[in-house]
């Protein structure tokens, strides 16, 4: 079974509501619902004073109806007279203001006032709920960090110095690796140490680098906190709500995955992107590499327009279901919304749900009908694994690193470099996992590498070894220029990887952002170029103008590809279609602008086919078996309409 769900906000409306909202859910297919996300202020209205009547009303109400909860802790964002009482609890920016009340998240992850407040809230809750036969998961806080990862006050600061004299160990060392000889900066006690506050020139890029790490550890530690009270009182699967998407970026994931019972992620399309469809995909296949690629969770996404960007497009008929099934195909085995029914008040009162604020006389509360019947038709699929041979490395540590202060060129967005490179994996029909940098090799045929600054030499040789063993290795620029610790790699650029890939370059020659080169091959590249040399590769294309005519643009040095500039669409595909094409790679669809879509899920004894057709034009796709959702006998030609989705089991080859 696929899991259908949403997070319901009971607290909102007056009880009289409620039975129809479950019979609704009912009506609709819905079998989990996320509750008690932001009930701290019903729950402790004053410090001290319990109140579960109206809780224990909604968790009984849907259990008698067999919907299964997801039970929040409730500790999002504490009541106002938590603040009014501790101020001390409040975030403060790196300029030394604080935040105030009035939206969610105002809390300092390090401040042990909060802590001590909001681990008795989880104790009352756990102790209440813990034996609950209703409770199927539990949900710590909600999207940790979305707001408040970044904390620079004085109870920061401690568990700073804390953190740093565990990883360090002496101050001696943690000058060594911040590089303090720079700027008079040479520390002479913990004590001295602080937050990387807003200076008046550029600060240390080691420091910044290291309050990143902490910050994201913090708030792993405070998940964790809450986790261990839970599982005292109940042996139910405990997690929280990821945020894998383009605009959030403070948690290493890599480092909160192996500490969570189910993975689950908050995905919303952001149009402020070229290609929202394309971070989509990328995102759900980030989410599968973090579940180790295993099934995972979409804990949100929603049915229509968001709220919080500048402007909010709605999604047109049919794609809700297609970004529902693309997660799917890519690995999803639950589907929720935020939220159930549209709010009246409050900030996100234009924020769409599954019941909108006209009710369920409207094409959206059909859409959801529709959705929830096509899920069910899918319900052998769950469990099903996505397989590929392809593999793109990702790193937050990386994207932090890239976009610092003092760096060649404020222009370079690391995210959009690794957009790119996945961007043409999927025009060319190619699955890929996204994995970590310390992720296992072995598995793929063809790893991409894009703008991945930041690299150990556990890493390093880890991706030598692929190549020495028969894999092939695609590396974009910007990449392997520094150690762990933000220290150029010294002799010649791209560092950790100029052996592997026969090259060296002694300077960058960044470009500016209007300005575009052409290559010999035909293609056109932008943003970047480097004053490269060949040492044992090859050369595939040079500029033809631009700052650096004649000089390599795209080398190959056996089965390693070096990418020394941001190339446009075409010419990105273009190398990779050579690259998977030398690796055997092999693809699940046709190639195409990007309108289509072809993933599948395996079982040891059968696979899924999902065709997605994003484009205004009917397709055809040849693959025979049976269509999932229609029921259709598929002979060999599949049809998919416009905006379309089928999901095929395949005939088993004999």
């Amino acid at each position: 079974m696929i899991t259908l769900g949403c997070d319901y906000n009971p607290e909102q409306w007056p009880a009289e509501v409620w039975a129809e909202d479950v019979a609704l859910m009912r009506a609709a297919g819905i079998n989990l619902v996320a509750i008690n996300i932001f009930g701290w202020s019903d729950l402790e209205p004053r410090a001290g004073e319990y109140d579960f009547k109206q809780l224990d009303r909604i968790i009984e109400l849907l259990h008698q109806n067999g919907i299964r909860i997801n039970l929040g802790t409730a500790t999002a964002s504490p009541p106002p007279w938590l603040a009014s009482r501790h101020p001390e609890i409040l975030p403060m920016a790196a300029d030394g203001t604080r935040r105030y009340p009035g939206g969610r998240q105002a809390w300092c992850p390090s401040s042990p006032v909060f802590r001590e407040r909001a681990f008795a809230l989880v104790e009352q809750v756990a102790q209440r709920y813990g034996q609950h036969p209703a409770v199927a998961l539990w949900h710590v806080s909600n999207e940790l960090g979305c707001h408040n990862a970044l904390c620079y006050c004085d109870a920061s600061a401690e568990r700073f110095r804390e953190w740093l004299t565990d990883r360090y160990q002496t101050v001696e060392a943690l000058n060594a690796a911040w590089g303090t000889s720079f700027w008079s900066q040479r520390y002479g006690a913990w004590d001295e140490v602080l937050p990387p506050r807003a200076a008046l020139s550029l600060r240390n890029p080691a420091q910044m680098l290291d309050f990143q790490r902490f910050s994201s550890d913090e708030l792993l530690g405070y998940y964790e906190a809450e986790a261990a009270i839970i599982k005292k009182q109940s042996s139910i699967p405990v997690t929280t709500n990821f945020m894998v998407t383009a605009h959030i970026r403070n948690m290493d994931y890599w480092r909160w995955a192996p500490r969570m019972d189910v993975i689950a992620n908050d995905h919303y399309l952001d149009h402020r992107l070229g290609h929202p469809a394309t971070e989509l995909s990328f995102a759900a296949d980030l989410t599968r590499g973090l579940a180790g690629g295993k099934p995972w969770m979409l804990m949100e996404q929603s049915t229509g327009a968001v709220n919080w960007q500048p402007v909010n497009l709605t999604k047109a008929p049919g794609e809700m279901l297609r970004n529902t099934l693309t997660h799917v195909a890519r690995g999803a085995d639950s589907i929720c919304f935020f939220q159930w029914r549209a709010s009246a008040q409050g900030s996100e009162k234009f924020h769409s749900a599954m019941l909108p604020h006209a009710g369920t006389e409207t094409e959206q509360w059909r859409e959801v009908l529709d959705l929830s019947y096509s899920l069910r038709r899918l319900a052998e699929v769950a469990g099903s694994t996505v397989e590929t041979d392809t593999a793109v490395i990702f790193s937050w540590e990386s994207w932090w690193a890239v976009e610092q202060e003092g760096r060649p060129s404020s222009a370079v967005n690391y995210l959009e470099q690794v957009h790119s490179a996945y961007r043409g994996l999927r025009e060319l029909g190619v699955t890929a996992d996204v994995i970590s940098p310390d992720g296992d090799l072995s598995k793929y045929r063809f790893v991409v590498i894009p703008c991945l600054y930041l690299v150990s030499d556990a890493q390093a040789k880890a991706i030598k070894d692929f190549v020495d063993n028969g894999g092939h290795v695609l590396v974009t620029f910007f990449s392997g220029i520094a150690d762990g610790d933000d220290r150029i790699r010294l002799g010649g650029y791209p560092g950790a990887f100029r052996d592997l890939l026969g090259v060296s370059v002694e300077e960058f020659a960044p470009l500016s952002p209007d300005t575009t080169v052409t290559l010999d091959n035909g293609g056109e590249a932008g943003l970047w170029a480097e004053r490269l040399r060949t040492t044992t590769a090859e050369v595939w294309a040079s500029y033809i103008d631009g700052p650096l005519p004649g000089v390599p643009a795209i080398t190959r040095n056996g089965n390693a590809w070096y990418v020394a500039t941001a190339l446009d669409r075409p010419a990105m595909r273009a190398v990779l279609r050579e690259a998977t094409q030398k690796a055997g790679v092999q693809n699940q669809g046709p190639e195409n602008d990007g309108s289509i879509e072809v993933v599948r899920r395996r079982t040891t004894d059968q696979t899924y086919a999902f065709v997605i057709n994003h484009g205004a034009s009917e397709i055809e796709y040849a693959v025979a078996g049976s269509d999932l959702i229609s029921g259709e006998n598929v002979r060999g030609r599949l049809r998919v309409p416009p905006g379309g989705v089928r999901v095929v089991r395949e005939e088993v080859q004999p």
